[in-house]
């Protein structure tokens, strides 16, 4: 269509917008009587090019020499569009180009009314970004608005000036009419060939070259192992498309000036989605507008409401009855559905379709959770070994003999009568499950564990680093957070100087261009770290300070429950199970608040970068949450029944209320109920509540929310909504953060306090099996498609992990020594004992009080032993009342003492000295990996002289040839040029180069 004056485009449903570029602009031929046509809208900014429209019968792939730069398509949501015209949700309207990116946002009008001529009718806008062409104001079609208030007026400039400068950078956008009072647009962002080989070569992403090569084996005996190792998992390795182990391409920064070395059968598909949306949101941040002086990118805007969200799209639904397959369907059929839990994840697709961050998290916890396995048979062997030996235990036996008569000193003050030891009977043949000698050999095989699951997972990263490219890549480049680009700009524009504001704005013209050193200094920041250290300090002291108010709450309750002789006989088991449910509440909800608090301590900070923002704050979040978590059970492991006092001259805490002591058998049961009931609890109702009730509620909040405001769409369009509505319905992707810590506090369980609860791995291992089928289903039906990000390896948690696993060696050591009669069991036997066995045990254990000196007020009332008592016995190692030094510590306990510290420091450099052998003995990096990287280089140098030395020679070749040679010249010097100047409608594809190595 070309015309002399205004271009005036015809409406036809369900065709596509186009614009050609010859249109010309004079002269005065308008619209067609009866036939309905829109003039163009607003004018454009110098400087940004014309569009070339493709033909309708050229692909995507092969576009025009010509300047193709930008189409820009604002198309009528309530327009029916037929299912001819329609082909896929994934495209623009034109069903070829792909839509890369989403920007969400909703806006709000005081009214609209459209311009006489054609009252009711909904119209689209085209627009090829031209520029100098003036608005024919008043024209037939034109669209009046109402008026908006300031603040959406304002948003509305800077939404059209962000896209304006999107379009300058060379990507294409559509987006539909505000045609309603108030609804959600999403602006559809396409990324052409040109934009998607420059932004490659900027952020030097590795692709595939043309040359492949062999990945062989080392041996014939691996080659075997391998063989069969591998048909004996064909059941459960799941049905998905994975890459082969034994071929591999050589990889290369992507370069525009090296098209030649790169197998380009089709540019719309040489990158996946994944890497397009991954160049887009590395792209969109560089894309800035002005305000108050200073450029802010998209996540600025999105931090001040003027884009809701920006997003990649999910590859089509998940459960679709179609019998098209996308990567989407197959990862919910082989890895997010429950009846596939016993299969392997497909790491590969999920890295696909993920990125790299992602998918070296499910690596990572499916290591984990394989490594529980071994741990978990170890620990139920543990537990059974303590009931098979429960009946040869002379301890328990001796407790459980009622002729052994151990009359026991009271255990409060009046209320409580002398009791005998027997009574206690079943308390200690359960600590015997948990405390024989078989626990101290897995606390030493769990520190193991852990040192050679953090290797083995070192070996894992960089076997997959290998597979995935992941070898030698730079790190991204770090845009500024909306925040610190906030505080930057308010701290310049208090400057009185003129030149700190002119230099602030000559750095910011440029997108992205701001000073390698930070612009905030420490004295800015000061007020947040100190903010900082006071809250962390309170938030620890209040964790501390509810611990206490449990342990008040077990010696009042013990207390009030001992002066009824009904509840007398069931204290000490209601007061432990109703101070842990108190205890796993709390910690449950502290939980969610230190989460906040740590965020909020961290966004005072204003760090720079987003990396720097995630490190800070995982630290913060750790701290308070690893405190938050292990106070109750650091108290029961190594202070309980430590600062009890002895009979005659107890500690109390209140007037009248004593230290809370441990049961007959030792604290090492109570720990066990401890531990089992707070880590049961914790992941039994985050997963069910947190990680799937709060999930379903706020989507089927939001699901109410859009029905409410879809009054004015219409019954077409709701009835299949497009991919866009369904990803904007999704909850947003927040990080991986909520993931790594949960995982991180079951570790601490799983090591930290294995010693007193030997099924720890087990229940780990089947929280895990239902964790990493939940996640999966999170993030394939529940999220928006995250944006890929590359990385190396999973950063600060391993370094976590590894002080966690260096930190649980000397707490099970104390566990043993001090908390276990690990200890005092082996001094009688060897040191006191006639025989060489445990007889006598428990006697000596045990010292006399003479009921004659109790205090004043404190004697058993209404006592209902037959005999009269004079002497009664109390847990601790102290001289008779018949010595010279009566009640003093004796020799026994001295020496019991020394053997425990003893333990301490053995048991440490043992296992520290056996984990830093494990370690030394296991590479960091496969031995066949190694080579292959080695040799991959040595390829890499030879296949470009190769290619080079081809170059030259067809260059060198004289112009008269045969046609087929010349046609081969012809393709080959095309493919060699930078993809702004391909020839139209080239393929740059060429055999596959095969090597082995």
């Amino acid at each position: 269509m070309a015309s002399e004056g205004p271009e005036y485009i015809p409406l036809l449903p369900g065709s596509p917008r186009r614009l050609s570029p010859q249109a010309g602009t004079r002269g005065g031929q308008g619209p067609k009587h009866g036939q309905q046509y829109l003039q163009m809208p607003g004018p454009r900014a110098p400087g940004l090019q014309g569009s070339s429209s493709r033909d309708p019968g050229q692909p995507c792939g092969g576009e025009s020499a010509r300047s193709s730069s930008v189409i820009n398509n604002y198309l009528d949501a309530n327009e029916p569009v037929s299912l001819e015209a329609r082909l896929s949700r994934m495209h623009f309207h034109d069903n070829q180009r792909k839509v890369d990116y989403v920007l969400a946002y909703h806006y709000r009008k005081r009214g609209m009314h459209l311009a006489q001529g054609f009252p009711g009718h909904s119209l689209a806008i085209v627009s090829n970004g031209e520029t100098g062409k003036e608005p024919h104001a008043g024209g037939p079609g034109d669209i009046e608005l109402g008026p908006l208030d300031a603040l959406e007026e304002e948003r509305k400039e800077q939404r059209e000036e962000f896209e304006h400068n999107l379009m300058e950078a060379g990507l294409e956008l559509e987006k539909d009419l505000e045609n309603k009072s108030q609804g959600s647009i999403f602006v559809r962002i396409h990324a052409p060939w040109q934009v998607l080989a420059r932004e490659a070569e900027f952020l030097k992403i590795k692709v595939p070259t043309k040359k492949t090569y062999e990945i062989k084996a080392g041996g014939s005996i691996a080659k075997k192992f391998s063989a069969a190792l591998q048909k004996l998992s064909s059941p459960l390795q799941p049905r998905v498309p994975e890459h082969s182990s034994k071929m591999k391409n050589l990889s290369y920064p992507f370069s525009r000036e090296k098209m030649y070395l790169y197998n380009i059968q089709e540019k719309d598909t040489f990158f996946d989605n994944a890497t397009r949306s991954r160049i887009l949101r590395n792209a969109c941040p560089r894309v800035n507008i002005f305000i108050s002086l200073s450029s802010v990118g998209i996540n600025s805007l999105i931090a001040n409401n003027i884009y809701e969200a920006a997003y990649p799209l999910h590859d089509g639904e998940y459960n679709s009855p179609e019998d098209d397959m996308n990567d989407r369907k197959l990862l919910y059929q082989e890895w997010a559905c429950y009846g596939v839990f016993y299969k392997f994840q497909p790491i590969d697709l999920i890295r696909k379709y993920f990125g790299e961050k992602i998918g070296l998290y499910f690596a990572w916890l499916g290591l984990y959770t394989s490594f529980l396995i071994p741990s978990s048979v170890i620990g139920v062997i543990v537990f059974l070994y303590g009931c098979a030996t429960i009946e040869e235990d002379i301890p328990s036996r001796e407790m459980c003999d009622q002729q052994n008569a151990f009359i026991m000193c009271p255990l409060c003050d009046k209320s409580c009568d002398y009791w005998n030891l027997s009574s206690a009977c079943g308390t200690a043949r359960a600590s015997h499950l948990f405390d024989n000698p078989a626990t101290v050999f897995f606390s030493i095989f769990m520190a193991l564990w852990a040192t050679m699951f953090l290797e083995n997972w070192k070996r894992l990263q960089m076997r997959l680093g290998y597979f995935w490219d992941l070898t030698g890549i730079e790190e991204e480049e770090e845009h500024s957070r909306p925040e610190y680009e906030t505080k930057v700009r308010e701290k310049m524009l208090k400057e009185s100087n003129k030149s700190a504001v002119q230099k602030l704005q000559t750095n910011t013209t440029e997108s992205g261009n701001e000073d390698d050193e930070d612009k905030l200094t420490w004295k800015d920041r000061f007020p947040g770290y100190l903010m900082n250290f006071a809250s962390i300090l309170f938030m620890i002291a209040l964790t501390f300070s509810i611990v206490f108010g449990v342990i008040v709450y077990r010696i009042t309750t013990a207390a009030a429950l001992s002066l009824n002789k009904a509840t007398r006989s069931n204290v000490r088991v209601t007061v432990t199970a109703t101070a842990v449910i108190i205890n796993l509440v709390v910690i449950l909800i502290l939980d969610e608040i230190y989460g906040a608090v740590a965020n909020w301590l961290t966004k005072i900070e204003v760090p720079k970068t987003e990396q720097t923002f995630e490190e800070r704050l995982i630290l913060k979040a750790f701290l308070l949450k690893f405190v938050n978590a292990y106070s109750p059970i650091f108290y029961v492991a190594f202070f309980k029944g430590r600062f009890v006092g002895r009979p005659g001259s107890y500690v109390y805490v209140f007037d009248g209320y004593r230290m809370e002591e441990c049961a007959p058998g030792g604290c090492l049961m109570e720990l066990c109920i401890q531990l089992s009931i707070i880590m049961l609890g914790k992941q039994l109702i985050q997963n069910n509540i947190f990680e799937i009730g709060v999930p379903y509620l706020k989507k089927l909040f939001r699901k109410l929310k859009d029905e409410t405001e879809a009054g004015e769409t219409d019954s077409a369009h709701s009835k299949r909504p497009e991919q866009w509505d369904l990803d904007y319905s999704l909850e947003p992707y927040t990080g991986l953060t909520p993931e790594y810590m949960e995982m991180i506090i079951q570790f601490g369980f799983v090591t930290l306090f294995v010693a007193s609860f030997p099924l720890a791995p087990v229940f780990a291992l089947l929280n895990n099996v239902i964790e990493v089928r939940l996640d999966a289903k999170k993030f394939v039906t529940e999220l928006r498609r995250p944006d890929a990000v590359r990385t190396k390896d999973i950063g600060i948690w391993f370094d976590i992990l590894s002080g966690i696993g260096k930190f649980s060696v000397i707490s099970n050591a104390f566990v043993i020594a001090i908390t276990s009669d690990f200890i005092p069991r082996l001094v009688y036997q060897y040191s006191y004992s006639h025989n060489g066995t445990l007889h006598g045990f428990v006697n000596h254990t045990l010292s006399f009080f003479n009921v004659s000196q109790l205090k004043e007020g404190t004697q058993p009332e209404n006592s209902q032993f037959d005999q009269e008592v004079q002497f009664c016995r109390f847990k601790d190692y102290r001289e008779p009342p018949w010595a010279p030094n009566p009640y003093e510590f004796s020799k026994q306990y001295w020496f019991v003492l020394s053997a425990r510290l003893a333990f301490v420091i053995i048991f440490q450099n043992l296992v520290m000295f056996l984990s830093v052998l494990v370690d030394w003995m296991i590479p960091d990096i496969p031995t066949d990996i190694s080579d292959q990287i080695k040799k991959e280089k040595s390829l890499l140098v030879d296949f470009f002289l190769k290619e080079e030395h081809e170059k030259l020679k067809l260059m060198d070749e004289p112009a008269l040839r045969s046609p087929g040679v010349g046609d081969r010249s012809r393709s080959r010097a095309a493919s060699s040029a930078p993809s702004g100047q391909s020839q139209p409608g080239s393929v740059m594809s060429s055999g596959s180069q095969h090597t082995n190595v």
